[in-house]
């Protein structure tokens, strides 16, 4: 069943979206016997502005922390008890390849956007992804979502991230520094934010390819004002890219 949000519902005495209102409490431990799931996570915040609020403050908070513990960890380290773009974005970055839509962002490339089962995002590998005076900046990157044999284009992955306190970041402030334009029309997909273009910024270092397993001039990201990073890049064949990581 499709539910569509009510957003004027504020979830009081005349609300007609349940009979009985259940606690916060009562919710909690109901998603928590459900292990968090994040479709039922997202069917319950199209109920009501108020389960929608819900949703935000806790349910897509224990989903992260559910899915990945000790990244989860690592980017409230600093003392903040939230992350930068709200938790139900970071939930979405977690289970969602954005893909692209023609005219978009990467230009003449047109892949849907889908949920992935499993993806694993590396700080390690988010070392790749920054200049050497950035080094010190905390990024977690996954590996490629691979789109195999599209044509013209080759086969094609799907990369994304989110950096640890982006606000005080070192690559933000080259950014700055650089007097980077922001995408005139794209926003990010997870958080609707307004997107900084890397390779404008002549900010990729030839080692994210090598990590990628892609091609030096195949490579192309962005990262939003609170963080999240999504790209493109053009596998090399399996062969290659072996040969790519030995380098690295």
């Amino acid at each position: 069943m499709i539910l569509i949000k009510q957003y004027r519902c504020v979830h009081s005495s005349s609300c007609q979206c349940t009979k009985g209102h259940l606690s916060e409490d009562v919710i909690f431990l109901v998603f928590n016997h459900l292990n968090w799931n994040p479709k039922l996570i997202a069917t319950l915040s199209c109920a009501c502005k108020w389960f929608d609020d819900l949703a935000k403050r806790v349910l897509w908070k224990e989903f992260c922390r559910t899915r990945a513990p000790k990244m989860m960890l690592d980017l409230q380290s600093s003392g903040s008890h939230s992350v930068d773009g709200n938790w139900r974005a970071l939930g979405k970055l977690l289970i969602y390849c954005s893909g692209c839509k023609k005219g978009g962002l990467f230009n003449n490339v047109q892949i849907p956007g889908h949920f992935v089962y499993r993806t694993r995002f590396s700080r390690t590998s988010g070392k790749s992804f920054l200049l050497p005076q950035c080094r010190t900046d905390v990024l977690y990157v996954c590996d490629p979502c691979e789109h195999l044999d599209q044509g013209e284009e080759g086969d094609l992955g799907f990369f994304r991230g989110i950096f640890k306190s982006f606000a005080t970041t070192n690559i933000k402030r080259m950014l700055i520094n650089k007097g980077a334009k922001l995408h005139p029309t794209e926003v990010c997909p997870y958080c609707k934010a307004k997107l900084w273009s890397m390779l404008q910024a002549n900010m990729i270092p030839q080692s994210a390819s090598s990590r990628l397993g892609s091609y030096e001039d195949g490579i192309e990201y962005y990262v939003c004002l609170n963080g999240h990073m999504l790209g493109i890049c053009t596998l090399l064949p399996l062969s290659d890219s072996e040969e790519a990581s030995e380098k690295e």
